[in-house]
This record gives C-alpha cells, sequence and structure tokens, in this order.
C-alpha cells in the first residue's frame, strides 16, 4: 500500500520553466498557422436568410481580416512581438485587427495572439485578458491559450488560478498536450505547499498517459513526495 509523506521539496525553477511553455505554443502556432488560419477564417456555408449577410458582409470581412493579420503573424513568426502587436504604421497589428474585425475567426485568433506576444513581453495581467477573451472548439488551440494563462498566473504568484487553468488545459484528453500541463499544475501545487493535490495530480499522469515522457518520469515525482510501491 502506498505511503504518503505530506511534506514536499520546492518545484525548482529549471522543472519550471515558463519560456519553454511560452516557445512550444509559439512554435506550435508558427509551424502550423496555414493550417491554423485555414480552419478558423474558412467560409461558412451559406444557408437560407442569412445569404445576403454573408454573401455581401461577412464573407468579404473575413477575407479582409485574414489578410490584415498577416503581416502581424509574419512579426510574431521572427519575435518582433511588439510590432506584432501594434503594426509598423503601414499594416496593422494584432490590437488593430482584434479592434477593427472583432466579429470574425482571424479576429479572435488575433486574440490568442496578441495573448502569446504580451507574455512574451513580461505583460501578464494583458495577455491573461487577451487569451480568456480567446474562444474556439480547437483541441490544440485552446488548451494551449489556457496553459499559458495558467504561466501568466505563475509569474503574477497566483498559483491557485494558475494551477485551475493547468488542469483545464490538461482535461483535453491530448496526448502531446494533456501531460504536459498536469506536470505543471502538480509542480505549482508542490511549490504551494499542497504536496496531497500534487500526488493526486502525477498519479493521473501516470494512470493516463503512461508512455509520454511525463507519464514514465511520473514515479521520480511520487517519490519525491514520499509516494512509494
Amino acid at each position: 500500500m502506498a505511503e504518503h509523506k505530506t511534506t514536499s521539496k520546492p518545484a525548482s525553477s529549471q522543472e519550471f520553466d515558463l519560456q519553454h511553455s511560452v516557445d512550444r505554443a509559439q512554435d506550435f502556432y508558427t509551424k502550423n498557422k496555414n493550417i491554423i488560419l485555414f480552419a478558423l477564417v474558412a467560409v461558412v456555408a451559406i444557408i437560407g436568410g442569412t445569404i445576403g449577410y454573408k454573401r455581401f458582409f461577412k464573407e468579404p470581412n473575413e477575407k479582409k481580416a485574414q489578410e490584415a493579420i498577416f503581416a502581424a503573424q509574419n512579426y510574431l513568426a521572427v519575435d518582433s512581438f511588439k510590432l506584432a502587436l501594434n503594426g509598423d504604421g503601414n499594416t496593422y497589428g494584432f490590437l488593430q485587427v482584434i479592434d477593427k474585425y472583432s466579429g470574425t475567426k482571424a479576429g479572435n485568433l488575433a486574440k490568442y495572439s496578441a495573448g502569446v506576444c504580451y507574455v512574451k513581453l513580461g505583460e501578464y495581467q494583458k495577455g491573461i485578458d487577451q487569451l480568456k477573451a480567446f474562444s474556439s472548439e480547437d483541441l490544440v488551440l485552446q488548451p494551449l491559450a489556457n496553459g499559458l494563462i495558467g504561466d501568466a498566473y505563475m509569474e503574477l504568484n497566483k498559483a491557485d488560478e494558475a494551477v485551475s487553468y493547468y488542469k483545464k488545459a490538461g482535461a483535453s484528453n491530448n496526448d502531446l498536450i494533456s501531460p504536459i500541463y498536469l506536470l505543471r499544475a502538480g509542480l505549482a501545487l508542490e511549490k504551494s505547499n499542497k504536496p496531497q493535490d500534487a500526488i493526486a495530480v502525477y498519479q493521473e499522469i501516470k494512470q493516463k498517459y503512461p508512455q509520454t515522457n511525463e507519464g514514465r518520469e511520473m514515479d521520480k515525482y511520487l517519490a519525491r513526495l514520499g509516494v512509494v510501491k
């Protein structure tokens, strides 16, 4: 029977690496932005009485929004975060796209990208605000947004809020993303001196994701907290 020890060693800064998490999110977006844009900005089918609205307003607006966001995406890809946010005087940044095309799918995507920029610039609360405003059914982008919110809360020393969003990110049941953010939830709980809660998270990772890198390392984390086989 497992024996639990109620004291824990705080997670090290090396284990809890904000920069690595943000880079993962940005790298995913950068490498897959064409696919993401295609999915988010695809023209909705024209149905019934909405034909006029969609054909003469919504569809052209979506196209304009997609074109407007292009330069900001390029600036994000080369780590020019201020230009990505605010534009360069000739092209829009994410903030202008959000303002001018707030009802479009590209405008919604700009909220996620603006959130990434703010977090990279160390403006964590602004990042949180933008990422919370973003909403998507995408099984990758939405968990990444929740995970970044968790990272930003950790930087603001709000561990409880961070754990909540890490768990939201982990609830996606995505073998790539879920164990990463569940591990971060566990580390945040350790840092908050809540070893029993951390143990529960680590056991969840071990049970649900045994073939992932995180799953294979869970015995180490559990042993550190006094859980032995």
